[in-house]
């Protein structure tokens, strides 16, 4: 491989987890906090779902182009990728959050409570360590798809691995598609494991 080629994946690659990293950073922060919220306000639920659903739905190349001429969060470049891939990761973790909290054992939620535990020691003490390993599942789907859908950035100069793709595409070359395709299989296959042995780690005996 020429060392040009091999400077330009390596740096492609670091882009690439750049981008994955701040959009997953972004959606944990809004759809675990929403979740735990959501799981509080039972009429809520169904049109916060509904609306993720629908945000999940939406072809992610279609997407990137309909919020390039949003105001403030659009345009040409890594902020908009950033923006559509945070939207494409709150699903699972938000529908993950709800299913683990919602899960734990009503008799053990009552035994908290009977013990004298305010609503939010209940959930800091007891709801989030039992739901932990159910949260951590879905930070695990959504980090892996994101990592494969953030490739498409590059159709719009969000940078990656895409930007191989997508010249491999357009001169019919397979070694330039290769170049951006394995390593980012790499990366999905490294953050899958990685997360699995966590979200072990910390699920409950």
């Amino acid at each position: 491989m020429p060392t040009g080629l091999s400077s330009e994946i390596a740096s492609r690659t670091i882009e690439h987890l750049e981008v994955v990293l701040i959009a997953m950073l972004l959606a944990a922060a809004i759809s675990i906090p929403a979740g735990i919220s959501l799981t509080r306000r039972a009429g809520m639920r169904r049109w916060a779902l509904g609306l993720a659903n629908v945000l999940q739905t939406i072809p992610s190349l279609a997407l990137f182009g309909f919020l390039i001429p949003v105001p403030l969060i659009g345009g040409i470049g890594k902020r908009t990728a950033i923006v559509a891939l945070v939207l494409y990761a709150l699903l699972p973790m938000l529908r993950n959050t709800l299913v683990g909290i919602l899960g734990v054992d009503a008799a053990v939620r009552e035994s908290a409570v009977a013990m004298g535990m305010t609503d939010r020691q209940v959930l800091w003490q007891v709801e989030l360590p039992l739901a932990v390993h159910m949260i951590l599942a879905g930070v695990r789907v959504a980090t892996v798809t994101t990592i494969g859908t953030a490739t498409i950035a590059a159709a719009i100069g969000g940078g990656g691995l895409g930007v191989f793709i997508f010249r491999g595409i357009s001169t019919v070359d397979t070694g330039q598609m290769l170049a951006g395709a394995i390593p980012a299989a790499v990366m999905a296959i490294v953050a899958d494991e990685g997360l699995g042995w966590l979200e072990r780690k910390l699920s409950p005996v």
